[in-house]
């Protein structure tokens, strides 16, 4: 299995520091989650029910039609190389979330990394292309045009565009889904990043109906419990949470990245939810961090480091003085500056 951030509990054994004293930056997911309630008993005494409210609910928010609730967008993640032939070939964002190129590779499909210059030629010599937008953990963004002249190219020959668009709440207007009743357009939405409700394990697959049908059935009944439908409902409803949070996450997305430039890490992209240092000294920096009880996501290729937000002013004051405390002379990829 790949290696993700939020292992709280393995870093409390290596550095020897108690759970409840981490300061967990590691994950990209807003800290500040949707405030989950209790929900009514009888979810849990009863199957799920596809006529509760939550297709309607998620309708109304991603402003789009045809849908598929997941357990989480993973479980799509994991089941979409399942629908093409073999012999298709896969040209993958690279540096991108990597669950996306191991699946398909783990099906025995061959895949190509790209960069993000190199999509355009990519498009005409693969039949699947599939993009994270905003990108993670760069943060680059890809155009509404940009992706349908991509798109269009790869349906013409019966191709598939997918997006991974987990991180796009804060930003709507870029999102794909209006367009995803296209034939071979695939988008993917998590509550995970934006509503903070990893644990829930809801995500969404929009894309036209054919395409939709054949992943239910795969994934075959009740793929999300009872209690998480209540739950994303609810989230998904909730307007005022939403606009409130929004706001939040650009002004604290912008403090961070300030923050950082201040400390002499500026960072290479980001997006309202995380920012991205590239830097040689990455895993000294890590290091240093962890000893502390601040937990960041490390990433060896290329070599850098994400840092999510804080949640209190407690926590910001100490990621301050904690960045003011580092021991190295840092060096930043010439890209970044």
């Amino acid at each position: 299995m790949l290696e993700h951030g939020g292992k709280l509990i393995q870093a409390s054994h290596r550095y020897d520091i108690p759970i409840n004293e981490w300061l967990d930056l590691s994950t990209g997911l807003n800290p500040r989650p949707w405030p989950a309630r209790l929900v009514p008993i009888d979810t849990w005494s009863h199957l799920p029910d596809d006529d509760d409210g939550l297709i309607q609910a998620a309708q109304d928010y991603y402003s789009g039609e045809h849908i598929l609730p997941v357990a989480g967008s993973q479980a799509a993640i994991q089941s979409l190389p399942r629908l093409r032939k073999l012999s298709s070939r896969i040209a993958i964002l690279n540096p991108a979330y990597a669950e996306h190129a191991h699946a398909w590779q783990t099906n025995g499909y061959p895949v190509t990394p790209v960069s993000s210059s190199e999509i355009d030629q990519a498009v005409e010599q693969h039949d699947v292309t599939l993009l994270v937008n905003p990108n993670n953990p760069t943060g680059e963004c890809f155009s509404l045009a940009q992706c349908l002249d991509w798109h269009q190219r790869l349906q013409q020959r019966g191709g598939w565009l997918i997006v991974d668009e987990a991180f796009i709440d804060s930003t709507p207007e870029q999102s794909l889904i209006a367009y995803s009743h296209l034939p071979g357009l695939i988008i993917l939405r998590s509550l995970g990043k934006f509503f903070g409700l990893a644990g829930a394990r809801v995500g969404f697959v929009f894309a036209e109906q054919t395409l939709l049908k054949k992943l239910a059935d795969l994934l075959g009944p009740w793929p999300v419990s009872g209690p998480s439908r209540c739950i994303a409902k609810l989230a998904l409803h909730d307007k005022p949470w939403q606009l409130t949070t929004q706001k939040w996450l650009k002004i604290n997305g912008m403090r961070l990245q300030q923050l950082l430039c201040e400390h002499g890490l500026k960072p290479h992209g980001g997006t309202t939810l995380f920012q991205w240092v590239k830097t040689v000294d990455a895993e000294v920096i890590y290091e240093q961090l962890a000893k502390q009880g601040i937990l960041t996501r490390l990433f060896k290729k290329p070599i850098s480091l994400r840092f999510g937000l804080p949640a209190t002013e407690q926590q910001w004051s100490r990621l301050e003085q904690v960045l003011s405390s580092l021991e190295v002379n840092i060096n930043i990829s010439s890209e970044s500056r």
